[in-house]
C-alpha cells in the first residue's frame, strides 16, 4: 500500500512528502534531480529501496520544490538555499528532531549545505555519487546538455541519457519507458532545464570544510571516485566507500546501500550541541555619516538614525535575518542562507536611500563559532572586510556566496580580486545586481 501524501508549507509553497516506517531513527532522502512521490511507489525499483529503508529507519521522502507533486512557488528556479529551507520545513512537519540526511547525486549539494547550516538537525550525512561542483555555466558539458534539454521527456532523449548514465536500464523496453516517465512525472520541460542549469552553475566546495557531522560518501564506478575522495578529504572525519556496479545513476541499483546505511547509523551517537555552524554574515555601514550629522545637528541626526534603525530592522525581519550587533550606524546580522542576505542588503540600501542616506554592505558565507547565541570567527572578519571594500550604494559579496546562489535569479558584476586586511590570500568579489 502506498503511504499517504502530506504537504509541508514553507513561505506559502506546498512541498509534498511521505513518512514510512516506525523506527526510532529518522532518515530523510534528498532525491537526485527529479522525483514523484506517487510514481516512485509504482515501480519495483524505488518501492523495494523505500521498503528496505523503512524497515530500519523512519523514512521521510519528498519532492523538491517545482518537481513531482510540489508547488513551484513563483517565477524562476529555486536556489539551493530555498530548497534547503523547504527540507527543513518537511522535517518540522514530520515532527523530526534529528535525521540522517541521504543525498543522491544532484541532491547531494543540498544535503551537504543542510548539514553544514543545520548541524543540530542532522544526525549524520550520507552522500551518494556526490560532486561538489557542477561543470560550470560556460562548460562544454553544459552547452551539450543545454542543446539536449529542448527534448526533455521524450523517449529519444531518455534513451540517450540512459546510454550515458545507466546502461543497465537501457537493456529492457519496460525500463526505458519507465525512465522516460520518471523524467516526465518528475518535472516539466521548463523545470528540467532550470534544474540542470542551476546544478551546472552551483559549487559547494567552500562549505565542505564547515561540515561537522559524521559523514559517509558512497560512490559507484570510476566517474565520480575522484570527486568523492576529494570531498571526503575536505570534510573532517569523513569516510568514503565504493559500491558494486558501474552505472552512474540509480541509487536503487546498489542493494548493499541499505546495509551501508545501517552500519553507518549504528556508529552514530547522540551529539552535543554544535559549536560551529555555516552562516551567512551581513555587515552594513552608512557612508558619510559624520558629515551628515554635522549638517543636521545632534537632535536631527538622532531622529534620522532612529528611522534608519527601524527600516533596517524591518527588512531583517522580512528576510529572517538575526540582528547580532549595532555599532553606531552599522548593522551586523546573521542569515541561514546567502540569497536572503543579499536581497535583504539590497532592500535595506533602497529603504534608507528614501531618507537621503547611502550605505555600503558586505555579505560572506562561512563557518562561524557559536558563543551564547552570537557568532564569531574568521568568517565574521571576512564579512566585515568585504563590506569595507564596497563602494557607496554597493552590496558586495564573496565568491563563496556567488557560487551558492546559482539559480536564484540574482545577478553579479565582477569586481576583481582584493586583498582583505588581516585575511590571508586574495578574494574575488562581486557586486550584487538585484532588480
Amino acid at each position: 500500500m502506498q503511504p499517504d501524501i502530506r504537504y509541508a508549507r514553507n513561505d506559502g509553497v506546498a512541498i509534498a512528502y511521505q513518512v514510512v516506517g516506525e523506527a526510532d531513527r529518522d532518515l530523510i532522502l534528498v532525491p537526485d534531480f527529479v522525483s514523484n512521490c506517487v510514481y516512485h511507489w509504482e515501480t519495483p525499483y524505488y518501492r523495494e529501496l523505500y521498503e528496505r529503508l523503512a524497515a530500519s529507519f523512519r523514512l521521510i521522502v519528498f519532492d523538491k520544490r517545482g518537481t513531482g507533486l510540489s508547488d513551484r512557488g513563483g517565477a524562476g528556479w529555486a536556489s539551493l538555499e530555498t530548497r534547503m529551507d523547504d527540507m527543513r520545513a518537511v522535517l518540522e512537519a514530520a515532527a523530526s528532531e534529528r535525521a540522517v540526511v541521504l543525498g543522491g547525486a544532484e541532491g547531494g549539494q543540498m544535503a551537504a549545505l543542510f548539514a553544514a547550516t543545520f548541524p543540530e538537525l542532522t544526525a549524520g550525512l550520507v552522500l551518494f555519487q556526490f560532486e561538489a561542483r557542477g561543470a560550470g555555466a560556460d562548460s562544454p558539458e553544459w552547452h551539450q546538455t543545454q542543446a539536449q534539454l529542448h527534448r526533455w521527456g521524450t523517449q529519444g532523449l531518455a534513451d540517450e541519457w540512459l546510454a550515458q548514465i545507466c546502461p543497465t536500464l537501457l537493456r529492457s523496453e519496460a525500463d526505458r519507458v519507465w525512465f522516460a516517465n520518471h523524467l516526465r512525472t518528475g518535472a516539466s520541460p521548463e523545470i528540467g532545464f532550470a534544474l540542470n542549469e542551476a546544478y551546472y552553475a552551483s559549487d559547494v566546495t567552500d562549505i565542505l570544510s564547515t561540515i561537522r557531522v559524521p559523514t559517509l560518501l558512497l560512490y559507484r564506478g570510476e566517474l565520480v571516485r575522484g570527486a568523492a575522495e576529494e570531498a571526503a578529504a575536505a570534510i573532517t572525519g569523513a569516510r568514503v566507500e565504493a559500491l558494486g556496479g558501474s552505472d552512474y545513476w540509480g541509487m536503487f541499483l546498489s542493494p548493499e546501500i541499505v546495509d551501508r546505511l545501517e552500519a553507518f547509523a549504528a556508529t552514530l551517537e547522540v551529539e552535543p550541541q554544535p559549536e560551529s555552524v555555516l552562516a551567512t554574515i551581513l555587515f552594513t555601514d552608512l557612508v558619510g555619516s559624520t558629515a551628515k550629522a554635522a549638517a543636521i545637528g545632534d537632535r536631527g541626526w538622532r531622529d534620522l538614525l532612529a528611522d534608519h534603525h527601524a527600516r533596517v530592522r524591518r527588512e531583517l525581519a522580512r528576510y529572517r535575518g538575526v540582528e547580532l550587533d549595532t555599532a553606531g550606524d552599522g548593522f551586523f546580522a546573521r542569515f541561514d542562507g546567502p540569497a536572503r542576505a543579499i536581497r535583504c542588503a539590497c532592500a535595506i540600501r533602497d529603504a534608507v536611500a528614501e531618507l537621503g542616506l547611502e550605505l555600503r554592505a558586505g555579505v560572506h558565507t562561512g563557518e562561524c563559532e557559536l558563543l551564547d547565541g552570537k557568532v564569531a570567527g574568521i568568517a565574521v572578519a571576512i564579512g566585515a572586510r568585504v563590506a569595507s571594500e564596497a563602494a557607496p550604494g554597493e552590496v558586495l559579496v564573496s565568491q563563496t556566496v556567488k557560487d551558492l546562489v546559482a539559480g536564484s535569479g540574482l545577478g553579479f558584476e565582477d569586481r576583481g580580486v582584493a586583498e582583505l586586511k588581516g585575511i590571508p590570500g586574495e578574494w574575488r568579489l562581486y557586486a550584487a545586481l538585484v532588480a
